[in-house]
């Protein structure tokens, strides 16, 4: 099982992401800690990319494709992978489909969390709360002014994915704005139809 899940930032990605790896024994490809991972064991790509952040770049799209491609060819993803976080544009969207037709592969669903975006900055400042209250740290992205800079950024970069997703069939939508487990349940409900 190939799947991509779409959603702004708060919408439960991450969440549901840990479910379906805990269900399905597939793991969960995050482009940040792939890239971790990467420079950490010296790869070439991981080299690349370290002297492009050691100098306070942004890793470009080669090197995030080229990472995701090494990952996706680690014995782990054999039976399947979830991509959170990625593709984040059109362009990286593009590089997907070539990398995965060049390894024999497909998608088999991108699913996308729908939310009501006032909600999310409700659910932004509370998690924030629970966190604090806890005495655990506050993630910096949980301040309701950073969270809407990253809510414009994914309508300006990630958001077109849905069209581009949709006119391949792949698309599915999920409401995002239920309970953990009821979106669970309402994924899982998708992925059996598949």
């Amino acid at each position: 099982m190939r799947l991509i899940l779409l959603g702004p930032p708060g919408a439960g990605k991450g969440t549901q992401a840990q479910r379906l790896v805990e269900k399905h024994s597939i793991p969960q490809l995050s482009t940040g800690d792939m890239l971790r991972a990467a420079v950490a064991a010296g790869t070439e790509v991981g080299k690349r990319a370290k002297a492009v952040m050691d100098a306070g770049e942004l890793v470009s799209d080669d090197i995030v494709n080229a990472i995701v491609s090494e990952r996706i060819d680690e014995a782990d993803c054999a039976n399947g992978f979830i991509l959170d976080g990625y593709p984040r544009t059109l362009v990286q969207a593009d590089a997907v489909e070539t990398m995965l037709d060049a390894k024999g592969m497909k998608l088999d669903c991108v699913i996308e969390l729908q939310v009501d975006d006032k909600a999310l900055v409700g659910r932004i400042v509370k998690r924030a709360e629970e966190a604090a209250a806890a005495g655990k740290p506050v993630r910096k992205d949980d301040n309701p002014v950073v969270f809407e800079e990253r809510l414009r950024e994914y309508y300006k970069k990630t958001a077109p994915l849905t069209g581009y997703y949709y006119a391949k069939g792949s698309l599915c939508t999920v409401d995002g704005m239920g309970s953990i487990d009821a979106v669970t349940d309402e994924i899982e409900a998708v992925l059996a139809s598949l």
